[in-house]
């Protein structure tokens, strides 16, 4: 690519909101561009493909593993290469959220080596706490996209993620860190979502 754009760009929402879909459709504008992209998730999404992100509706993307905690310039650098990391323009991750509090120095120490960095994740828990390092991204981001979904009660804007467990919602003090997709959980407006 020609210009770089230095920046970081967070994509937000409950979940069924799109934001995987909308970093998908970011990455390919870079494809299409002829811009060196690196996407990465976290080792513990293994709904769909360990080797790729995919979305709820089967659209998938090319990505590389990076287990929690392990959030720092030099294991990205161990998985890809050192010229992989410097050759890229954009460095992605889906499921932010899961990451831990490492990510948004990550984010910003890629950012200051001039790349454009593009993180997608859950703003809130299904116990609708803020989660994880998302607070943090999206306060340094230079951009923000909050994404909603549609209710499945009421056909309204939803803005919350609501975890089912035998079709019932789930009690606040679960476990936060559930990995899960149309089996366990639901999109929903801020009024029929609750906790059981």
């Amino acid at each position: 690519m020609s210009t770089k754009k230095r920046q970081l760009e967070v994509i937000t929402g409950c979940m069924f909101s799109g934001k995987t879909e909308e970093l998908i459709r970011r990455l390919e504008r870079v494809r299409i561009a002829h811009g060196k992209i690196l996407l990465f998730k976290p080792t513990i999404d293994t709904r769909y493909d360990t080797n790729s992100v995919m979305t709820h509706y089967g659209r998938k993307f090319e990505a590389h593993l990076l287990a929690l905690s392990e959030e720092k310039l030099e294991e990205l650098e161990r998985i890809v290469g050192q010229k992989a990391i410097a050759e890229a323009d954009v460095i992605a991750f889906d499921e932010g959220n899961f990451f831990s509090g490492k990510l948004p120095d990550l984010c910003q120490v890629l950012v200051a080596l001039g790349k454009r960095v593009i993180v997608a994740g859950l703003d809130l828990t299904f116990a609708g706490k803020p989660f994880g390092s998302m607070p943090t991204l999206l306060a340094l981001a230079d951009e923000v996209v909050k994404l909603q979904a549609v209710c499945v009660k009421c056909g309204e804007p939803a803005t919350r993620t609501q975890r089912i467990i035998d079709g019932k919602p789930a009690p606040a003090d679960g476990p936060v860190i559930q990995v899960g997709g149309l089996e366990a959980y639901e999109a929903r407006c801020r009024n029929c979502w609750e906790l059981g």
